[in-house]
Formats: C-alpha cells, sequence, structure tokens
C-alpha cells in the first residue's frame, strides 16, 4: 500500500493539484476569499448527487481554513476510498461548468485530454491508499 511517507504519493497530489488549478479561473467568495479547485469540486459534485461524502468529511475538519487546504484533504480522501476519478468525473460533465471555472488551456476543456486524465485516475482505482486523513 501507498503510505504518507511515499515519496511517489507527493508527486501525485502535487501533479493533481497542478492539473486542477492550471488556467483555472480567478474567482472570488462574497467575503473576498479566493476560491480554489475545491470550491470547483464542490459546486461540481452539489450538481450532481445530493451530498459527496467526501466533502462532508473535509468540511467537518474544522483545522482546514484555506480551500487548497481541503482540496489537498478531498483528494486523500478520494484516493484512500478509491473515489477520485468518478468524483472527478461527475465534475467534468458538465461543458458550461467547466468553461466557467477553467480558461481555453485547461486539459478539461479537451475532450481527449479529459478522457485521458480520467483513464488515468480510474488506474489509480487499483492502488491501495493507507492515509492518514
Amino acid at each position: 500500500p501507498v503510505t504518507d511517507g511515499s515519496r511517489e504519493l507527493h508527486s501525485l497530489c502535487a501533479q493533481l493539484e497542478f492539473l486542477l488549478q492550471f488556467d483555472l479561473k480567478e474567482k472570488r467568495s462574497f467575503f473576498g476569499q479566493r476560491k480554489d479547485y475545491w470550491d470547483f469540486l464542490c459546486q461540481g459534485l452539489a450538481r450532481r448527487r445530493q451530498e459527496h461524502e467526501g466533502v462532508r468529511f473535509v468540511t467537518s475538519l474544522d483545522k482546514l481554513k484555506t480551500p487548497v487546504g481541503r482540496g489537498r484533504a478531498f483528494l486523500r480522501y478520494c484516493l484512500v476510498h478509491r473515489q477520485l476519478a468518478e468524483s472527478l468525473q461527475l465534475c467534468l460533465l458538465d461543458p458550461e461548468s467547466l468553461r466557467e471555472w477553467y480558461y481555453a488551456r485547461s486539459p478539461f476543456l479537451s475532450p481527449q485530454r479529459r478522457a485521458e486524465i480520467l483513464g488515468s485516475l480510474y488506474e489509480l482505482d487499483g492502488v491501495t491508499f493507507h492515509l492518514a486523513l
């Protein structure tokens, strides 16, 4: 199993975060806080499901104060529960929402790139992750 001490884990998470932040439009909350991929994921999942267990878990963690911290915790949760590809796929189903959150260079706006990314993420479902949540 992959654990917190794995160098590959840190590289994977950094690449996932880079991918989710690449060409992300700058958005602000009502109070002026910059929105990040966490907000994109929450909005995308809320449109598709009643409630995502990972979102509920992350929002229950009082120590997490920033969207980036919440996003990182969500990625870890999804890796442990083998839900990363499915969760991201749900967020990527709505082209209008994608254009609302991402500029044209985002690989999520290319059907071919999106399929390649999701295919790779679905392969991660076969990997066991034992991470501290």
